[in-house]
């Protein structure tokens, strides 16, 4: 399995995923309630801005594209899932809503280009936030006010 934001307790994550062995975790951007078990996964990749390009990843049986989108903060990214057509957005998107821009390396401007550079990718795309109800970019388009 692959680990997405490892904001919760190590035990809560562990009890999760039971026996599965963990290839990877990625991180959609480093504040701490995303990255707070991240010292936990010992012996095992981890993948950010820090060490990703914007391009298609392979990864056990898992591909998926990284998209740079800052706004939220200089180093947020979303990994989408082409196959099952899902995005985790991290703090960029919410449900209605888009992450705060007013936090360090926060920047509006910024986040106004990746809104217009993530309504390429298909409305039916179901988006997985960091925090809140999942949602999808269809709907976004039609009820955020930020797009």
């Amino acid at each position: 399995c692959i680990i997405i934001d490892p904001g919760a307790s190590y035990d809560k994550i562990s009890s999760k995923i039971k026996d599965k062995k963990i290839i990877g975790v990625l991180i959609t951007h480093r504040h701490f309630d995303h990255i707070r078990s991240l010292s936990s996964f010992k012996n095992v990749s981890v993948f950010s801005c820090d060490n990703l390009e914007e391009r298609e990843y392979n990864l056990g049986p898992f591909t998926f594209d990284v998209i740079y989108n800052p706004g939220h903060s200089r180093d947020s990214v979303s990994f989408y899932f082409k196959q099952e057509n899902i995005l985790f957005s991290g703090d960029f998107i919410f449900y209605e809503n888009i992450g705060r821009c007013d936090l360090p390396s926060g920047d509006y401007s910024a986040m106004k280009k990746s809104i217009k550079k993530i309504k390429k990718y298909p409305p039916k795309t179901k988006i997985y936030p960091g925090h809140g109800e999942e949602t999808t970019l269809e709907h976004e388009i039609n009820n955020n006010n930020f797009f």
